[in-house]
């Protein structure tokens, strides 16, 4: 679905994309991963048409997005990080303006969609909240059922309930064997939604890996509290996959990579009362790459 190759973007002599290199197939949900400026919306305006790479190429279904722009446009639902859109217009007008732009989409799309967001469509823009104008953003990057949907961003503004309809509408368009390109600082809905992700750093794509192997390779977070002796600390330290042992009077945490099969054999003779054990979650394994944790 998505093809870059070598992709770089420099202003000036700065660069903010280095020959990035990443295949995307269809029907999958690829979070895309950074700090700011680490040149994931230059990457977005590149792949939507946006933009010309000052080196390299980007693709989608095929289409060069430079040569072949508007062919690879046709594909895509975007929404941008920033949506901005007309604020004398009600968003059932907007809709309608960008539905003909596309050369037609079925209203009874758009109207569930708008339903599914409690968006009122006879709204005016202008007088909508920030997270309402969101929703206007949404429906016009799903409405025409896109191949690929480009999303930047897409919750900002939106309260819990609403975030969690429109994870429901990603999951839905992934499992129609559409593809999505999901860059947010949400990590917790990049965790719920991606199949994999990419990280992104000063303009270079430093890991690809699905979200299964970022969690299962992390370690986990064993929290241990014994009754009354507490197994010898080095002993646990060299059980294959311990990276951190540390006790405080009967209570010992462990940090753990891999399997806690024979943790749980080295503990078993003592009187254990409590276990807690906490998943590594995405946000924590974001921050081990770029060196905040």
């Amino acid at each position: 679905m998505i093809r870059m190759d070598r992709l770089s973007k420099s202003y000036g002599d700065k660069p903010a994309l280095s020959a990035v290199t990443l295949q995307v197939p269809a029907g999958v949900v690829f979070g895309y991963l950074g700090p700011n400026g680490a040149g994931k919306t230059t990457t977005i305006r590149i792949l939507v048409g946006l933009m010309r790479p000052t080196s390299g190429s980007a693709s989608v279904c095929g289409a060069d997005t430079v040569r072949d722009r508007e062919i690879a446009q046709r594909h895509i639902g975007y929404l941008p990080g920033q949506f901005v859109a007309y604020p004398d217009m009600t968003a059932d007008q907007y809709l309608r303006y960008v539905a003909n732009l596309r050369g037609g989409v079925d209203h009874s799309v758009r109207t569930v969609l708008a339903k599914r967001l409690d968006l009122d469509v006879t709204d005016r823009i202008g007088a909508m909240s920030h997270g309402n104008r969101q929703k206007v953003g949404i429906v016009q990057a799903f409405m025409s059922e896109p191949d690929l949907l480009v999303l930047d961003e897409p919750t900002t503004g939106l309260d819990p309930l609403v975030q969690r309809e429109f994870l429901a509408m990603v999951r839905e368009a992934r499992d129609a064997g559409r593809t999505v390109f999901l860059s947010s600082h949400v990590l917790s809905e990049v965790q719920a939604v991606a199949d994999t992700v990419g990280m992104l750093r000063r303009g270079r794509l430093i890991e690809v890996r699905s979200v299964t192997e970022l969690t299962s390779a992390a370690s986990h977070r064993i929290d241990l509290r014994f009754a009354g002796k507490v197994p010898d600390l080095d002993a646990l330290r060299r059980i294959e996959g311990v990276r951190e042992v540390r006790r405080n009077g009967t209570a010992v945490h462990i940090e753990l990579a891999g399997s806690t099969a024979e943790l749980l054999k080295a503990i078993a003779p003592y009187g254990v009362v409590d276990i807690i054990s906490r998943e590594p979650d995405l946000e924590e394994i974001f921050l081990s790459y770029y060196g905040q944790a």
